[in-house]
């Protein structure tokens, strides 16, 4: 079930954007990066970093004499220096869902709003020295492009413009209408994500991913081909975004669903007990689907509700990636989901 929820006035970025809750964290990221600027990351290039790795042989007139390893050359007697990891910015790379499927809601926010929330969690947790974060916006005119920049005005400027988007509508449902221009489905997002994002850095994509969706298990989705061949270069965080609603019917009597994306009316009596557990265990089936779609495509997974605490949600997967990303690579494989 998908429909538009009324509401007075959008929030806030105060009530979205809460970054006092996020100051502390950081999300963890594990992929090597090959920017140009000295950030906080681990880069491809050996250069004048933090992180260790390893000692080699000495050469002479290549080699600074303050790079010297004593403790191997004292212990080899050969003279060797000291091998590290240059530290790299992180470019962030979002694609935002604004579809219409994304504009239903049922509890305090809706789809589209729990995406802003998303979005501005994830420009907190990796703002940083040198960092940068480009987005792309999935809308019914298009996809609107936001070029990689740094600093928390660029940020802003973002989340005012998710907030400030004009609400998709879905189309009439009357028979015989002329045919319409179709928006860009995620498909064509991750595309246009895919010729964009050069460098090696973070990817994040946050919708329903019900678009495309089979039927029935067993075809894959249109969007998990190019899902995966961004994670090949990238680490990508699949941030999916459901509504109580979506999951199961209440027991109300008769109502009316709307097919935000194709503007289908149809009446259902939500009083037929068989009809809710049907629906239930469609959704579920639906849910699988997704879940794993996006484990094949070597993507993480981050689901978000509206009627929970997003925020705790967040808290939650950055500690535990921060766990995996300690952990021993056999026991980090083995409990990764």
């Amino acid at each position: 079930m998908r429909g538009a929820t009324t509401r007075s006035a959008d929030p806030g970025l105060a009530e979205l954007a809460p970054d006092q809750q996020l100051r502390r964290l950081e999300l963890t990221v594990t992929r090597r990066l090959n920017g140009l600027l000295h950030g906080q990351y681990r880069g491809l290039l050996p250069g004048p970093g933090s992180e260790p790795a390893g000692s080699r042989e000495y050469r002479p007139g290549e080699d600074e004499v303050r790079r010297m390893d004593w403790a191997v050359t004292a212990r080899t007697a050969v003279p060797h220096v000291r091998q590290v990891d240059a530290d790299r910015e992180l470019t962030t790379w979002l694609l935002v869902d604004g579809s219409a499927s994304m504009e239903f809601g049922t509890a305090e926010l809706d789809k589209r709003e729990l995406a802003v929330a998303a979005v501005a969690a994830v420009g907190f947790l990796t703002a940083g020295v040198g960092n940068r974060l480009g987005a792309q916006v999935l809308r019914a005119d298009g996809v609107r492009r936001f070029p990689a920049r740094s600093g928390r005005i660029h940020l802003l400027a973002l989340l005012r413009a998710l907030l400030g988007a004009p609400r998709a509508t879905p189309p009439p449902d009357r028979p015989g209408r002329g045919p319409t221009a179709e928006p860009p489905d995620l498909a064509d997002g991750l595309d246009a994500l895919h010729r964009v994002a050069n460098r090696r850095g973070l990817v994040v994509v946050v919708s329903d991913f019900l678009d495309g969706l089979p039927d029935e298990p067993g075809p894959p989705a249109p969007w998990e081909r190019t899902l995966r061949r961004l994670a090949v270069r990238h680490q990508v965080l699949a941030i999916e975004v459901t509504d109580p609603r979506e999951l199961e019917l209440p027991d109300v009597g008769l109502i009316t669903l709307v097919d935000p994306e194709t503007g289908r009316h149809r009446e259902v009596s939500t009083s037929d007990r068989r009809l809710r557990e049907r629906y239930a265990e469609a959704a579920a089936a639906q849910r699988a689907q997704v879940h794993q779609a996006l484990r094949r495509s070597g993507a993480t997974h981050l689901a978000l509700r509206t009627d929970r605490d997003w925020s705790a949600d967040i808290v939650r997967h950055v500690h535990t990636q921060r766990r995996l990303a300690a952990a021993p690579v056999g026991q980090a494989r083995g409990g990764a989901t």
